[in-house]
């Protein structure tokens, strides 16, 4: 770094890289247990548990995706009542279909 002054923070540093033993690896001194490294199997754990809490959780019961038209009166009730309206919208229909099987038949 031509031109610039070196912190004393950089000069630490620096100077505890020139200290590190000739293998380059960390040596615990076995005082603090936070400062242990960690085992292969430790370090695999946490890899597997980072991936699996990735993206969205997965639900016990899978949901399809469809194309369907509703009529404006359904859809505008719906989206009146704010956001997730159409979770509410899937769960008047699941309700409907336990209460009502017999009803929704007739419909044809």
């Amino acid at each position: 770094m031509s031109g610039s002054k070196m912190t004393t923070q950089r000069k630490a540093i620096l100077a505890a890289v020139k200290k590190a033993p000739p293998g380059g690896d960390y040596a615990w001194d076995g005082k603090d247990e936070d400062d242990r490294p960690l085992t292969r199997e430790e370090m695999q754990k946490g890899v597997d548990a980072y991936r699996k809490k990735r993206g969205r959780p997965i639900s016990a019961t899978r949901k399809e995706q469809v194309s369907v038209r509703y009529s404006p009166e359904v859809l505008s009730y719906f989206r009146s009542t704010g956001e997730g309206w159409q979770t509410r919208m899937d769960a008047a229909l699941q309700l409907l279909v336990k209460k009502h099987p017999e009803w929704l038949k007739k419909l044809g």
